[in-house]
C-alpha cells in the first residue's frame, strides 16, 4: 500500500518534504500564526452555551452576558428572547436551586436568601417552597437533626460544648432558631 491510509487515501501530511504536499498548511487553514479565527459567538449563542451547562437566573444570565462583552441592552433583549423560548426560566431555576441547596444540608432561610441575591420575586420563592414540600424535601427538623448526628454523634443534648457548636452550624447553614433547638435538644436513641 506505499504510504496509502487504511481506506485507500493518502496520509495527511505525507507528500514530498518541501512542504508543497497535499498535507501542507495552507495560509489560513493550519495550525500556525495565519490561522483563521473562529466568528465571534452571538450574545444568543453565548446565552445558549451558558444554559446548556446549568440553569441560570434572568439576572444571572443577563450579569455573565455583559461580562462576555455583551452590552446591557443586547443582553436584556437576548435573556427576554431566551425565556420566551423556554431555554431560560426563573421557575424553573428556583425550584432547582432550592431542591439542591435542601439536599445539600442547607435550611430554608439561607435557602431564601440565596434565591434573592437571584433577583428572584416572592411568588417564585414561594413556589420554590411549594416544590420542595411536593417531593418531601422539606423536612427540615429531620435534616438538621441528621445533620447534627452525623457531625457530633448522638451525645450533642447531654454536653453543652458541643449542644452550642451543634447550634452554630444548624444557624451557619440557615436554620431557624425552632428548628435549631429541636435538632441539638433530640435524643437519638429515643427518636
Amino acid at each position: 500500500m506505499g504510504g496509502a491510509g487504511a481506506f485507500g487515501g493518502r496520509r495527511r501530511g505525507s507528500g514530498s518534504s518541501d512542504g508543497a504536499g497535499e498535507g501542507a498548511s495552507a495560509p489560513g487553514l493550519g495550525a500556525g500564526p495565519g490561522r483563521r479565527r473562529r466568528p465571534e459567538p452571538t450574545p444568543a449563542q453565548r446565552a445558549m452555551g451558558l444554559l446548556v451547562r446549568r440553569e441560570h437566573s434572568r439576572k444571572e444570565l443577563a450579569r455573565k452576558l455583559e461580562a462576555r462583552g455583551v452590552d446591557g441592552d443586547e443582553a436584556e433583549a437576548t435573556v427576554a428572547r431566551m425565556a420566551e423560548a423556554g431555554w431560560q426560566d426563573d421557575a424553573r431555576f428556583a425550584a432547582g436551586l432550592a431542591r439542591s441547596r435542601a439536599l445539600a444540608g442547607y435550611g430554608p432561610l439561607r435557602i431564601r436568601a440565596e434565591l434573592a441575591t437571584h433577583g428572584l420575586g416572592e411568588d417564585q420563592v414561594r413556589a420554590a417552597f411549594e416544590a420542595l414540600a411536593d417531593s418531601g424535601d422539606d423536612d427540615w427538623r429531620a435534616m438538621a437533626r441528621g445533620l447534627v448526628q452525623r457531625r457530633h454523634g448522638v451525645g450533642v443534648a447531654d454536653d453543652p460544648v458541643l449542644r452550642r457548636k451543634a447550634a452554630e452550624f444548624l444557624f451557619r447553614r440557615g436554620f431557624d432558631g425552632d428548628t435549631v433547638r429541636a435538632a441539638t435538644a433530640f435524643d437519638f436513641d429515643e427518636g
